[in-house]
């Protein structure tokens, strides 16, 4: 890739994209170094997980959240449709819930919001599910697919990205709660809900396409000005350089003790389900 760089008579290369990317970028400047190469590398953050370290949001998250929110409520228009009608949402985040928890904090009509950072049991959401039927007679229920996974086990294998392959958490709380009540001799009327890619390929709302306009900016002005293996962010309404090892070294996730989590908990009122 470097020779085609210097083939080309590439001065300045910009990657876009989440933390896979910005690896295979860190990657591309460390041997760009070690030939001493004039050519700067610069990121830009795209990721509807909104997971890259030190970034308080990437390109494309605000649009994703929108549009978990409109999965929402459709499955809440499915749940009150019937008696002990439950939807069931299942939202991207393999490591990171932040879509899930805002879409929860965006629509007040999620009763349970399941993410990868705050275990759960069975034992605990089901009982909690039942006594919120037993309530209202109906619920909605967003999860992140990559919650729950030590309830159903990690596949074995990557996928090409070199990601752990997930099991469905989608599919399996389906089942798990299908069964339970069946045992219980409880009726329920049960919509799954899987927007999955349509939320990651619409395009760019207002906000997002202004944000990846001034990310673009000051991509250009930093690789102008001689900085290179750098990541343009945003932290505290100032944009801002982020060295790419430093973004990339682990991925951004939800504090189960900070703000947010206590904020999609009140706003659900679900409680404690572990």
């Amino acid at each position: 890739m470097v020779d085609t760089l210097v083939a080309r008579n590439v001065s300045i290369l910009f990657t876009i994209g989440g933390d896979g990317t910005l690896r295979g970028a860190g990657a591309i400047a460390a041997e760009i170094a070690r030939r001493g190469l004039p050519i700067a590398v610069i990121g830009v953050p795209k990721t509807i997980d909104n997971d890259i370290n030190f970034i308080e949001r990437s390109f494309g998250f605000i649009t994703a959240a929108a549009e978990a929110r409109r999965a929402i409520e459709g499955a809440h228009s499915e749940a009150i449709a019937a008696r002990n009608g439950i939807g069931l949402v299942k939202l991207m985040g393999r490591e990171s819930g932040f879509i899930a928890a805002h879409a929860a904090l965006a629509d007040s009509q999620v009763n349970f919001c399941l993410i990868p950072e705050q275990p759960f049991t069975l034992e605990a959401f089901l009982p909690a599910l039942r006594n919120r039927l037993a309530d209202r007679h109906h619920a909605v229920i967003a999860v992140a697919e990559g919650a729950g996974q030590e309830l159903i086990g990690r596949q074995a294998g990557q996928d090409a990205s070199g990601n752990a392959k997930l099991g469905d958490i989608g599919l399996f709380l389906r089942e798990a709660i299908k069964v339970y009540f069946k045992e219980l001799d409880v009726p329920i009327n049960l919509k799954y809900i899987d927007p999955s890619y349509i939320i990651r390929s619409l395009p760019a709302n207002a906000y997002d396409s202004a944000y990846g306009l001034l990310l673009g900016y000051n991509a250009v002005h930093a690789a102008m000005s001689g900085r290179t293996n750098m990541v343009v962010g945003y932290w505290s309404n100032e944009y801002t350089h982020v060295p790419i090892p430093l973004a990339a070294h682990k991925r951004k996730r939800i504090d189960p003790e900070g703000w947010l989590w206590n904020s999609v908990q009140l706003a659900t009122g679900q409680g404690q389900l572990s």
